[in-house]
Protein backbone atom coordinates (compact mmCIF):
# COMPACT_ATOMS: atom_id res chain seq x y z
CA UNK A 1 0.00 0.00 0.00
CA UNK A 2 2.57 2.51 1.19
CA UNK A 3 4.64 1.83 -2.63
CA UNK A 4 1.12 2.18 -4.54
CA UNK A 5 1.11 6.21 -2.61
CA UNK A 6 4.98 6.63 -3.39
CA UNK A 7 4.34 6.07 -7.51
CA UNK A 8 2.32 8.31 -8.62
CA UNK A 9 4.66 11.04 -7.49
CA UNK A 10 7.74 8.62 -8.38
CA UNK A 11 6.60 9.40 -11.95
CA UNK A 12 6.22 12.84 -11.67
CA UNK A 13 9.86 12.73 -10.51
CA UNK A 14 10.91 10.83 -13.30
CA UNK A 15 8.56 12.94 -15.76
CA UNK A 16 10.15 16.42 -14.37
CA UNK A 17 14.06 15.29 -15.58
CA UNK A 18 12.32 14.59 -18.68
CA UNK A 19 10.37 18.26 -19.23
CA UNK A 20 13.87 19.73 -17.76
CA UNK A 21 15.44 17.88 -20.97
CA UNK A 22 12.57 18.88 -23.00
CA UNK A 23 12.58 22.73 -22.96
CA UNK A 24 16.74 22.38 -21.86
CA UNK A 25 17.52 21.39 -25.40
CA UNK A 26 14.94 23.64 -27.37
CA UNK A 27 16.14 26.28 -25.47
CA UNK A 28 19.86 26.15 -25.71
CA UNK A 29 19.75 26.42 -29.67
CA UNK A 30 18.85 30.32 -28.99
CA UNK A 31 21.51 30.92 -27.11
CA UNK A 32 23.86 29.18 -28.63
CA UNK A 33 23.79 30.90 -32.62
CA UNK A 34 26.62 33.45 -32.05
CA UNK A 35 29.40 30.20 -31.39
CA UNK A 36 27.25 28.35 -34.26
CA UNK A 37 27.75 31.14 -36.39
CA UNK A 38 31.51 31.22 -36.94
CA UNK A 39 31.25 27.40 -38.30
CA UNK A 40 27.66 27.62 -40.14
CA UNK A 41 27.93 30.81 -41.63
CA UNK A 42 24.17 30.81 -43.26
CA UNK A 43 23.15 31.17 -39.67
CA UNK A 44 24.60 35.06 -39.81
CA UNK A 45 21.54 36.31 -41.24
CA UNK A 46 18.91 36.29 -38.65
CA UNK A 47 16.05 35.18 -41.07
CA UNK A 48 18.23 31.87 -41.62
CA UNK A 49 17.90 31.50 -37.50
CA UNK A 50 14.54 32.51 -37.57
CA UNK A 51 13.84 29.56 -40.15
CA UNK A 52 15.81 26.75 -38.12
CA UNK A 53 13.37 27.61 -35.25
CA UNK A 54 10.05 27.96 -37.23
CA UNK A 55 10.77 24.42 -38.75
CA UNK A 56 10.85 22.86 -35.34
CA UNK A 57 7.55 24.79 -34.52
CA UNK A 58 5.43 24.28 -37.45
CA UNK A 59 6.41 20.05 -37.26
CA UNK A 60 5.65 20.25 -33.50
CA UNK A 61 1.88 21.94 -34.20
CA UNK A 62 0.97 19.93 -37.41
CA UNK A 63 2.28 16.87 -35.06
CA UNK A 64 0.31 18.22 -31.69
CA UNK A 65 -3.76 16.42 -32.03
CA UNK A 66 -1.79 13.53 -33.85
CA UNK A 67 -0.07 13.14 -30.76
CA UNK A 68 -2.92 13.11 -28.03
CA UNK A 69 -4.62 10.61 -30.44
CA UNK A 70 -1.37 8.45 -30.35
CA UNK A 71 -1.19 8.74 -26.33
CA UNK A 72 -4.25 7.56 -26.12
CA UNK A 73 -3.70 4.06 -28.33
CA UNK A 74 -0.41 2.90 -27.39
CA UNK A 75 1.43 2.08 -24.01
CA UNK A 76 2.41 5.82 -22.91
CA UNK A 77 6.29 4.49 -21.13
CA UNK A 78 7.22 4.03 -24.48
CA UNK A 79 6.29 6.61 -26.23
CA UNK A 80 7.76 9.45 -23.37
CA UNK A 81 10.67 6.53 -23.90
CA UNK A 82 10.80 6.92 -27.21
CA UNK A 83 10.15 10.76 -28.11
CA UNK A 84 13.10 11.56 -25.58
CA UNK A 85 15.69 8.84 -26.82
CA UNK A 86 15.06 10.35 -30.37
CA UNK A 87 15.46 14.12 -29.55
CA UNK A 88 18.21 13.23 -27.25
CA UNK A 89 19.75 11.68 -30.35
CA UNK A 90 19.17 14.48 -32.61
CA UNK A 91 20.83 16.63 -30.14
CA UNK A 92 23.49 14.59 -30.16
CA UNK A 93 24.01 14.87 -34.32
CA UNK A 94 23.55 18.32 -34.00
CA UNK A 95 27.66 18.31 -32.63
CA UNK A 96 28.19 16.82 -36.24
CA UNK A 97 26.41 19.15 -37.78
CA UNK A 98 28.52 21.17 -41.06
CA UNK A 99 25.61 23.40 -42.47
CA UNK A 100 22.23 25.18 -42.37
CA UNK A 101 20.35 22.32 -43.74
CA UNK A 102 21.65 19.42 -41.79
CA UNK A 103 20.75 21.49 -38.87
CA UNK A 104 17.29 22.27 -40.48
CA UNK A 105 16.50 18.89 -41.20
CA UNK A 106 17.45 18.00 -37.62
CA UNK A 107 15.32 19.99 -36.13
CA UNK A 108 12.37 18.67 -38.13
CA UNK A 109 13.18 15.49 -36.32
CA UNK A 110 13.01 17.30 -33.04
CA UNK A 111 9.74 18.76 -33.74
CA UNK A 112 8.26 15.31 -34.19
CA UNK A 113 9.36 13.57 -31.57
CA UNK A 114 9.24 16.48 -28.96
CA UNK A 115 5.33 16.97 -29.98
CA UNK A 116 4.94 13.13 -28.92
CA UNK A 117 5.82 14.09 -25.29
CA UNK A 118 3.45 16.59 -23.40
CA UNK A 119 0.13 14.66 -24.16
CA UNK A 120 1.78 11.39 -22.95
CA UNK A 121 3.09 12.73 -19.57
CA UNK A 122 -0.09 14.81 -18.76
CA UNK A 123 -2.32 11.82 -19.03
CA UNK A 124 0.40 9.12 -17.44
CA UNK A 125 0.83 11.88 -14.36
CA UNK A 126 -3.82 12.52 -14.55
CA UNK A 127 -4.05 9.46 -14.22
CA UNK A 128 -1.63 8.52 -11.68
CA UNK A 129 -2.84 11.44 -9.78
CA UNK A 130 -6.60 11.40 -9.12
CA UNK A 131 -8.48 13.57 -6.96
CA UNK A 132 -7.06 16.28 -5.00
CA UNK A 133 -3.73 15.49 -6.10
CA UNK A 134 -4.00 16.03 -9.63
CA UNK A 135 -3.62 19.84 -10.19
CA UNK A 136 -0.52 19.90 -7.91
CA UNK A 137 1.13 17.14 -9.59
CA UNK A 138 0.65 18.76 -13.35
CA UNK A 139 1.98 21.83 -11.38
CA UNK A 140 4.97 19.93 -10.07
CA UNK A 141 5.78 18.89 -13.76
CA UNK A 142 5.70 22.06 -15.36
CA UNK A 143 8.08 23.64 -12.94
CA UNK A 144 10.66 20.88 -15.25
CA UNK A 145 10.19 23.32 -17.96
CA UNK A 146 10.86 26.46 -16.91
CA UNK A 147 14.20 24.85 -14.70
CA UNK A 148 15.15 23.43 -18.12
CA UNK A 149 14.42 27.02 -20.09
CA UNK A 150 16.75 28.40 -17.53
CA UNK A 151 19.26 25.66 -17.85
CA UNK A 152 19.46 26.04 -21.36
CA UNK A 153 19.79 29.60 -21.32
CA UNK A 154 23.41 28.58 -20.21
CA UNK A 155 24.45 27.03 -24.00
CA UNK A 156 26.21 29.95 -24.69
CA UNK A 157 28.23 29.58 -21.68
CA UNK A 158 29.46 26.16 -21.99
CA UNK A 159 29.67 26.56 -25.93
CA UNK A 160 32.31 29.40 -24.81
CA UNK A 161 33.84 27.47 -21.89
CA UNK A 162 33.84 24.45 -24.64
CA UNK A 163 32.70 24.38 -28.41
CA UNK A 164 29.11 24.64 -29.04
CA UNK A 165 29.51 20.89 -30.61
CA UNK A 166 30.50 19.35 -27.49
CA UNK A 167 27.63 21.12 -25.47
CA UNK A 168 25.13 19.15 -28.36
CA UNK A 169 27.28 15.76 -27.83
CA UNK A 170 27.09 15.93 -23.98
CA UNK A 171 23.17 17.12 -23.44
CA UNK A 172 22.40 14.59 -26.19
CA UNK A 173 24.43 11.95 -24.23
CA UNK A 174 22.51 13.12 -21.01
CA UNK A 175 18.68 12.55 -22.57
CA UNK A 176 20.21 8.93 -23.77
CA UNK A 177 21.47 7.79 -20.98
CA UNK A 178 18.27 8.89 -19.07
CA UNK A 179 15.72 7.07 -21.36
CA UNK A 180 17.30 3.86 -19.86
CA UNK A 181 16.57 4.74 -16.75
CA UNK A 182 13.02 5.37 -17.38
CA UNK A 183 12.87 1.94 -18.84
CA UNK A 184 13.65 0.60 -16.03
CA UNK A 185 11.43 2.68 -13.26
CA UNK A 186 8.98 4.10 -15.38
CA UNK A 187 5.23 2.48 -16.05
CA UNK A 188 2.12 3.02 -17.19
CA UNK A 189 -1.04 2.52 -15.35
CA UNK A 190 -2.48 -0.60 -15.61
CA UNK A 191 -5.82 0.60 -16.01
CA UNK A 192 -4.85 2.46 -18.70
CA UNK A 193 -7.30 1.85 -21.42
CA UNK A 194 -5.76 -0.64 -23.84
CA UNK A 195 -5.72 -0.17 -27.39
CA UNK A 196 -9.38 -1.61 -28.88
CA UNK A 197 -9.45 -2.49 -32.52
CA UNK A 198 -12.32 -1.65 -34.09
CA UNK A 199 -14.53 -3.87 -35.64
CA UNK A 200 -14.78 -3.31 -39.19
CA UNK A 201 -18.48 -2.48 -38.57
CA UNK A 202 -17.30 0.20 -36.26
CA UNK A 203 -15.13 2.65 -38.40
CA UNK A 204 -17.64 4.25 -39.55
CA UNK A 205 -19.12 4.87 -36.21
CA UNK A 206 -15.96 5.96 -35.09
CA UNK A 207 -15.69 8.06 -37.71
CA UNK A 208 -18.74 10.11 -37.27
CA UNK A 209 -18.07 9.97 -33.40
CA UNK A 210 -14.68 12.09 -34.65
CA UNK A 211 -16.50 14.28 -36.94
CA UNK A 212 -19.38 15.25 -34.71
CA UNK A 213 -17.18 16.00 -31.59
CA UNK A 214 -14.95 18.16 -34.09
CA UNK A 215 -18.19 19.63 -34.94
CA UNK A 216 -19.68 20.54 -31.69
CA UNK A 217 -15.97 22.36 -31.01
CA UNK A 218 -16.37 24.49 -33.93
CA UNK A 219 -20.26 25.52 -33.56
CA UNK A 220 -19.24 26.84 -30.07
CA UNK A 221 -18.32 30.62 -30.24
CA UNK A 222 -16.60 29.99 -26.38
CA UNK A 223 -14.10 27.81 -28.23
CA UNK A 224 -12.84 30.42 -31.00
CA UNK A 225 -12.34 32.44 -28.46
CA UNK A 226 -10.41 30.33 -26.51
CA UNK A 227 -8.48 29.70 -29.72
CA UNK A 228 -7.73 33.27 -29.79
CA UNK A 229 -7.20 33.64 -26.58
CA UNK A 230 -4.65 30.86 -26.39
CA UNK A 231 -2.94 31.87 -29.68
CA UNK A 232 -2.26 35.87 -29.41
CA UNK A 233 -0.10 35.10 -26.24
CA UNK A 234 1.89 32.29 -27.73
CA UNK A 235 2.78 35.11 -30.52
CA UNK A 236 5.20 36.54 -27.45
CA UNK A 237 5.12 33.65 -25.19
CA UNK A 238 7.03 31.95 -28.23
CA UNK A 239 8.71 35.61 -29.66
CA UNK A 240 10.80 35.28 -25.59
CA UNK A 241 11.40 31.94 -26.08
CA UNK A 242 13.62 32.35 -29.44
CA UNK A 243 14.50 35.74 -29.91
CA UNK A 244 14.67 37.31 -25.71
CA UNK A 245 18.29 36.92 -25.47
CA UNK A 246 19.48 38.65 -28.49
CA UNK A 247 16.90 41.22 -27.59
CA UNK A 248 19.06 41.30 -24.34
CA UNK A 249 22.17 41.51 -26.33
CA UNK A 250 21.05 44.43 -28.35
CA UNK A 251 19.06 46.57 -25.52
CA UNK A 252 21.65 45.97 -23.37
CA UNK A 253 24.84 46.06 -25.38
CA UNK A 254 25.99 42.61 -23.46
CA UNK A 255 27.90 39.00 -24.86
CA UNK A 256 25.13 36.59 -25.80
CA UNK A 257 26.87 34.64 -23.23
CA UNK A 258 25.66 36.70 -20.73
CA UNK A 259 22.60 37.69 -22.68
CA UNK A 260 21.22 33.97 -22.82
CA UNK A 261 21.58 33.03 -18.82
CA UNK A 262 19.87 36.68 -17.80
CA UNK A 263 17.22 36.36 -20.07
CA UNK A 264 15.85 32.47 -19.77
CA UNK A 265 16.60 32.76 -15.93
CA UNK A 266 14.71 36.30 -15.42
CA UNK A 267 11.57 34.54 -17.68
CA UNK A 268 11.46 30.97 -16.35
CA UNK A 269 11.98 31.89 -12.54
CA UNK A 270 9.15 34.51 -12.85
CA UNK A 271 6.87 32.03 -14.89
CA UNK A 272 7.38 29.71 -12.19
CA UNK A 273 6.30 32.50 -9.61
CA UNK A 274 3.27 33.25 -12.05
CA UNK A 275 2.33 29.99 -12.32
CA UNK A 276 1.16 29.61 -8.54
CA UNK A 277 0.18 32.64 -7.90
CA UNK A 278 -2.45 31.89 -10.98
CA UNK A 279 -3.25 28.38 -9.62
CA UNK A 280 -4.28 29.59 -6.50
CA UNK A 281 -6.07 32.96 -7.02
CA UNK A 282 -7.98 31.11 -9.70
CA UNK A 283 -8.98 28.39 -7.40
CA UNK A 284 -10.19 30.15 -4.94
CA UNK A 285 -11.90 32.70 -6.98
CA UNK A 286 -13.76 30.35 -8.99
CA UNK A 287 -15.34 29.35 -5.60
CA UNK A 288 -16.87 32.80 -5.40
CA UNK A 289 -17.32 33.92 -8.71
CA UNK A 290 -17.52 31.66 -11.66
CA UNK A 291 -15.46 33.61 -14.13
CA UNK A 292 -13.00 33.85 -11.52
CA UNK A 293 -10.45 31.59 -13.80
CA UNK A 294 -11.22 34.07 -16.69
CA UNK A 295 -10.95 36.98 -14.88
CA UNK A 296 -7.42 35.45 -13.10
CA UNK A 297 -6.32 35.17 -17.22
CA UNK A 298 -7.16 38.22 -18.40
CA UNK A 299 -4.65 39.62 -15.32
CA UNK A 300 -2.37 37.59 -16.53
CA UNK A 301 -2.63 38.85 -19.75
CA UNK A 302 -2.89 42.54 -18.94
CA UNK A 303 0.74 42.12 -17.32
CA UNK A 304 2.26 41.38 -20.42
CA UNK A 305 0.91 44.31 -22.50
CA UNK A 306 3.22 46.77 -20.27
CA UNK A 307 5.86 44.32 -20.22
CA UNK A 308 6.20 43.93 -24.02
CA UNK A 309 6.18 47.73 -24.69
CA UNK A 310 9.02 48.30 -21.94
CA UNK A 311 10.69 45.23 -23.62
CA UNK A 312 10.90 46.66 -27.09
CA UNK A 313 12.00 50.12 -25.97
CA UNK A 314 13.11 49.91 -22.78
CA UNK A 315 17.79 50.13 -22.96
CA UNK A 316 18.32 50.16 -19.10
CA UNK A 317 19.01 46.93 -16.70
CA UNK A 318 16.20 48.04 -14.53
CA UNK A 319 13.68 48.32 -17.49
CA UNK A 320 14.62 45.57 -19.74
CA UNK A 321 14.99 42.92 -16.24
CA UNK A 322 12.20 44.44 -14.91
CA UNK A 323 10.11 44.16 -18.17
CA UNK A 324 11.09 40.40 -18.29
CA UNK A 325 10.36 39.66 -14.74
CA UNK A 326 6.65 41.54 -15.37
CA UNK A 327 6.24 39.62 -18.52
CA UNK A 328 7.32 36.05 -16.97
CA UNK A 329 4.68 36.43 -14.25
CA UNK A 330 1.90 37.85 -15.73
CA UNK A 331 2.23 34.69 -18.44
CA UNK A 332 2.88 32.12 -15.65
CA UNK A 333 -0.93 33.38 -14.39
CA UNK A 334 -2.09 32.78 -17.97
CA UNK A 335 -0.37 29.42 -18.74
CA UNK A 336 -2.03 28.18 -15.00
CA UNK A 337 -5.12 29.14 -16.37
CA UNK A 338 -5.43 27.35 -20.24
CA UNK A 339 -6.35 24.06 -19.34
CA UNK A 340 -9.26 24.74 -16.21
CA UNK A 341 -10.92 27.66 -18.64
CA UNK A 342 -11.59 25.11 -21.56
CA UNK A 343 -12.69 22.63 -19.08
CA UNK A 344 -15.47 25.13 -18.10
CA UNK A 345 -16.94 25.25 -21.63
CA UNK A 346 -15.55 21.51 -23.34
CA UNK A 347 -17.10 18.26 -21.65
CA UNK A 348 -14.25 15.67 -20.60
CA UNK A 349 -15.21 13.45 -23.97
CA UNK A 350 -13.58 16.40 -26.54
CA UNK A 351 -11.08 18.27 -23.95
CA UNK A 352 -7.83 15.75 -25.97
CA UNK A 353 -8.71 16.77 -29.36
CA UNK A 354 -10.06 20.24 -28.13
CA UNK A 355 -6.69 20.82 -26.19
CA UNK A 356 -4.82 19.19 -29.25
CA UNK A 357 -6.44 21.61 -31.80
CA UNK A 358 -5.62 24.58 -28.89
CA UNK A 359 -1.87 23.73 -28.86
CA UNK A 360 -1.57 23.53 -32.32
CA UNK A 361 -3.12 26.91 -33.14
CA UNK A 362 -0.89 28.05 -30.52
CA UNK A 363 2.24 26.70 -31.65
CA UNK A 364 1.68 28.16 -35.62
CA UNK A 365 1.01 31.03 -34.04
CA UNK A 366 5.02 31.16 -32.46
CA UNK A 367 6.50 29.77 -35.61
CA UNK A 368 4.56 32.54 -37.65
CA UNK A 369 6.14 34.83 -35.35
CA UNK A 370 9.64 33.16 -35.24
CA UNK A 371 10.12 33.58 -38.88
CA UNK A 372 8.76 37.08 -39.15
CA UNK A 373 10.82 38.48 -36.09
CA UNK A 374 14.18 36.94 -37.93
CA UNK A 375 13.15 39.54 -40.99
CA UNK A 376 12.82 42.03 -38.30
CA UNK A 377 16.02 41.48 -36.66
CA UNK A 378 18.32 41.82 -40.09
CA UNK A 379 16.24 45.31 -40.24
CA UNK A 380 17.59 46.81 -36.72
CA UNK A 381 14.12 46.58 -35.65
CA UNK A 382 13.52 43.22 -33.26
CA UNK A 383 12.17 45.38 -30.80
CA UNK A 384 9.83 47.39 -32.36
CA UNK A 385 8.04 43.61 -32.92
CA UNK A 386 7.69 42.81 -29.46
CA UNK A 387 6.18 45.84 -28.63
CA UNK A 388 3.73 45.32 -31.80
CA UNK A 389 2.68 41.97 -30.25
CA UNK A 390 1.22 43.99 -27.00
CA UNK A 391 -1.60 45.18 -29.64
CA UNK A 392 -2.62 41.43 -30.46
CA UNK A 393 -2.19 40.59 -26.52
CA UNK A 394 -4.74 43.51 -26.11
CA UNK A 395 -7.13 42.96 -28.22
CA UNK A 396 -7.29 39.17 -27.26
CA UNK A 397 -7.76 40.20 -23.72
CA UNK A 398 -10.93 42.47 -24.78
CA UNK A 399 -12.52 39.68 -26.27
CA UNK A 400 -11.63 37.54 -23.70
CA UNK A 401 -13.39 39.35 -20.85
CA UNK A 402 -16.40 39.73 -23.00
CA UNK A 403 -17.27 36.88 -24.91
CA UNK A 404 -16.07 33.54 -21.85
CA UNK A 405 -19.11 33.61 -19.56
CA UNK A 406 -18.69 30.04 -18.21
CA UNK A 407 -22.07 28.22 -16.27
CA UNK A 408 -20.27 25.59 -14.61
CA UNK A 409 -16.21 24.97 -13.67
CA UNK A 410 -16.29 21.47 -15.26
CA UNK A 411 -18.55 21.40 -18.36
CA UNK A 412 -20.06 17.95 -18.86
CA UNK A 413 -22.44 16.51 -21.93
Amino acid sequence: MKNKSIYPWVVVGLLWIVALLNYMDSQMLSTMQEAMKVDIVELNKAEAFGALMAIFLWIYGFMSPVAGIIADRVNRKWLVVGSLFVWSAVTFLMGYAHDFHELYWLRAIMGVSEALYIPSALSLIADWHEGKSRSLAVGVHMTGLYVGQAIGGFGATAAAAFSWQATFHWFGIIGIAYAFVLVLFLRDKKEHVKVERPEPSSKNGEKAGLFKGLSLLFSNIAFWVILLYFAAPSLPGWATKNWLPTLFAENLDIPMSQAGPMSTITIALSSFIGVILGGTLSDKWVQKNIRGRVYTGAIGLGMTIPALLLLGFGHSFVSVIGAGLLFGIGFGIFDANNMPILCQFVSAKHRATAYGIMNMTGVFAGAAVTEVLGKWTDGGSLGQGFAMLSIVVAVALVLQIYFLRPKTDNMVD
